[in-house]
């Protein structure tokens, strides 16, 4: 993977971003949310700023806008709005928040809000040809509307969902407001007590954020590989949806019609998932796509309940189905997480990949991914981007050296021991490649030091010899070095978790420079890593213990079955940190971590062949 590729990739990122300002800088629509879940459709004009944007909103919504700011992905707006992508959703959140988990959130005013907000029942906010099929969807949906066959809750699950219906009443789509996500101020099913932005389950998955990572999901399946099924971005308008708490002291009397932002997804019928039913005659190529997909996203939640199965052509047999991947609301989280990979398990899992799939994994561009989740989904963050850059060269290594996705999947998966989590064989090369970089900088910073030194006793010397006589005349000065006591730039650098805490409530608003997630506790710091990377082979860590408990799912070889999200969120650990460099140093990092990625996959594939061999020296030695 050349990181010079991603240079010049950065320079075109960079006039692209200045032609969509020019392009975005007339007048345009942007639907604005506010914490509580609350829609409002916005024209912008050229004068517009961010405080006329929140004065519009509190006339239409009657909402507070002091304290406030209005988000745009990782990007606080304040008097430039050229950034602002056409149709594409705002935020307004606090900046600080002091409320307990019980204070209930307000629901809009009791005024009706569409009657202020023109737009249509169902609006896309995207605007590109991969989502002619959405349209199409979105068009039966409202024709159906218009008939009186309204959507209808789903039962399942955390968070709340709606089937939306066609003509003929079948399900045809599934969609999932932002502000009724597991802890959102609206969820139906008691999960509450955040604001939209605030760490959510995955505490580097913020509440309000799953939908735009199904949409992700979505658009980086190339060709439909992996069978994601069609997903957008929507706003919607309909009664349906549910407000929590109390309008004006009173209790709802009659459903209003409320707009949400929404992830809108393609309803695929389907005979059962892949939890009822043995996993081991399920096609080879469906699950090592969907395994692919995984890895490359980052999936911290693929349980057997989600990959959806669908007899082909009304065979009986398991052998003629194909599997149906759904639910990625917990992909690209903004840094390195403990993955949930069920299909690791499966016998299929362990079977090589075959030529096409490697001619796939071959052709896989992490930065033209990158550039376009940037383009059709400028909402998400750059954190979650670094984390699939940072996976799908993984990826791509690892199949070059041969690896099956059962290893891949392992070598991506903490460990317990005991009660202590333990990094993952990719994040131990994450902090190497992160401590190289520190030394790299404290080198640089000490050379600079010594050069000013030097630059100042030279100063000294040719002052002296001007100043010859006046020096009789003063006291002697002594030239020091600028740094004081210079440490050594080749010691090791103890790679310590910046231990980062928020209280119940709080709110920073979001910075592309800034670490995006908080942790409720303080995380154990990773122990040092002064072992060179030419005596590391992946497949045998110095932390690896016999008997140790997979996280993935009890002890190896067995199923964890259908899991629920919540089972393993409480006490990640934070090891490695990708979104606090800059740019500079981003690349050097890319540099670093191929390079290490590279060796430690050779070092493995040598230890490989070397037991090889002792095998048949054994096996020789026994006739």
């Amino acid at each position: 993977m050349a990181v010079a590729a991603f240079k010049g990739l950065f320079n075109s990122k960079f006039h692209g971003n200045k032609m969509m300002e020019r392009k975005s800088s007339g007048r345009r629509r942007v639907f604005v949310q506010t914490e509580t879940g609350s829609v409002l459709g916005i024209e912008l004009d050229r004068s517009d700023n961010a405080h006329t944007v929140k004065r519009k909103l509190q006339i239409a919504l009657n909402v507070p806008i002091e304290e406030r700011s209005l988000i745009f992905g990782d990007v606080v707006l304040k008097n430039d709005l050229s950034t602002v992508r056409n149709d594409f959703p705002l935020l307004l959140t606090k900046n600080f928040m002091h409320r307990s988990s019980s204070t209930p959130c307000l629901s809009p005013t009791g005024k009706d809000v569409q009657q202020r907000d023109q737009s249509g029942p169902i609006e896309l906010l995207v605007c590109s040809d991969h989502f002619s099929r959405i349209r199409k969807l979105v068009r039966e949906i409202v024709e159906a509307m218009k008939f009186g066959i309204d959507p209808i809750p789903v039962c399942g699950g955390l968070g709340g969902a709606y089937y939306f219906r066609d003509c003929q009443g079948e399900n045809c789509a599934i969609v999932k407001p932002t502000d009724e996500e597991p802890y959102a101020p609206n969820n139906p099913k008691g999960f509450i007590g955040k604001a939209l932005g605030q760490p959510g389950l995955k505490r580097s998955v913020r509440v309000g954020e799953t939908g735009f990572r199904e949409v992700a999901a979505y658009l980086l399946d190339y060709d439909h590989f992996a069978n994601v099924p069609s997903t957008a971005l929507v706003k919607v308008t309909h009664s349906i949806f549910n407000v929590n708490g109390e309008v004006n002291g009173t209790k709802q009397q009659e459903r209003k019609e409320f707009s949400k932002i929404a992830s809108l997804q393609q309803f695929i019928p389907h005979d059962f998932d892949a939890s009822d039913y043995g996993t081991s005659s399920f096609p080879v190529g469906a699950l090592h796509k969907i395994g692919i997909l995984d890895i490359r996203i980052l999936n911290t939640d693929r349980h057997a309940g989600n990959p959806l199965v669908r007899k082909i052509d009304g065979g009986g047999g398991l052998d003629q189905v194909e599997l149906v991947p759904i639910d990625h609301g917990l992909c690209l989280p903004e840094n390195l997480e403990d993955p949930y990979f069920e299909w690791i398990h499966w016998p299929q899992a362990s079977i090589p990949f075959s030529e096409d799939e490697l001619e796939y994994i071959s052709h896989l561009d992490p930065f033209r991914d990158s550039e376009l989740l940037r383009m059709e989904l400028p909402v998400i963050r750059e954190a979650c981007l670094r984390v699939l850059v940072v996976c799908t060269i993984f990826l791509k290594e690892a199949a070059i050296s041969g690896l099956c996705l059962a290893e891949i999947g392992e070598m991506m998966s903490r460990e317990f021991r005991g009660q202590q989590e333990e990094p993952s064989e990719l994040e131990f090369i994450c902090i190497e490649a992160r401590r190289l970089l520190e030394e790299r900088n404290m080198l640089s910073d000490n050379v600079r030091a010594v050069e000013n030194e030097f630059q100042f006793e030279i100063d000294c010397e040719e002052e002296s010899d001007i100043t010859y006589n006046l020096e009789k005349k003063l006291a002697p000065q002594a030239c020091w070095p600028l740094g004081g006591n210079i440490r050594n730039p080749l010691s090791k650098v103890e790679e310590n978790v910046e231990e980062c805490t928020e209280e119940d409530g709080n709110i920073i608003p979001p910075r592309s420079d800034e670490y995006a997630f908080t942790a409720q506790e303080k995380a154990p710091t990773v122990p040092r890593l002064s072992m060179s990377m030419k005596n590391v082979s992946i497949g045998d860590k110095s932390w690896k213990h016999e008997n140790v408990m997979q996280k993935n799912g009890y002890l190896s070889g067995t199923s964890s079955g259908n899991r629920s999200v919540n089972e393993q969120f409480a006490g990640s650990t934070r090891f490695v940190k990708l979104a606090d460099m800059s740019e500079e140093e981003w690349v050097q990092y890319l540099e670093n971590f191929q390079h290490l990625v590279c060796l430690a996959f050779s070092n493995r594939k040598s230890a490989s062949v070397g037991q090889r061999r002792r095998q048949r020296l054994g096996t020789s030695c026994q006739f």
